[in-house]
């Protein structure tokens, strides 16, 4: 496996919520993540597509996994349902507590510079990008936990 040509995956931004979920990740607790299909937009890139294979890098932008991804659905975000929520393995028991978290996430500064929007929003009709992915090779095997 070639890692100098897969793509990188980041998840949320450096710091101690990108290694909660790096963790989950690394323990198998983690196989969805949900995104705002406003943000590909946004960068330019494509949507991502069942098959494909990135590499996790951690706060450090140290290479820790090889994900493949299994399942992509663009949905509303009121249509996200609570198996998508619970696989998220952030801990989340409900799809209230999940969107909340997320909205919290996604109205924050960081969010909104990188969208270039400062009074961005979401509603029930925001389109997200709802991913599956699976666990194909852990690149870091001394690190259970960030």
């Amino acid at each position: 496996m070639d890692l100098d040509h897969l793509p990188r995956a980041e998840f949320a931004f450096p710091g101690p919520l990108r290694d909660k979920l790096v963790t989950a990740i690394l323990s198998g607790a983690k196989t969805t993540t949900t995104a705002l299909a406003l943000g590909y937009e946004r960068a330019g890139e494509p949507l991502p597509s069942v098959g494909a294979r990135s590499v996790v890098v951690d706060s450090a932008r140290r290479p820790v996994a090889v994900i493949e991804t299994t399942e992509v659905r663009v949905v509303r975000l009121v249509d996200v349902d609570l198996r998508h929520v619970l696989d998220e393995g952030e801990g989340d028991e409900s799809v209230a507590e999940w969107r909340a978290g997320h909205e919290a996430f996604w109205h924050s500064p960081e969010v909104r510079a990188e969208l270039g929007d400062p009074e961005f929003t979401v509603d029930d009709d925001t389109p997200v990008v709802a991913k599956r992915f699976r666990l194909v090779r852990r690149l870091a095997p001394d690190i259970d936990t960030l």
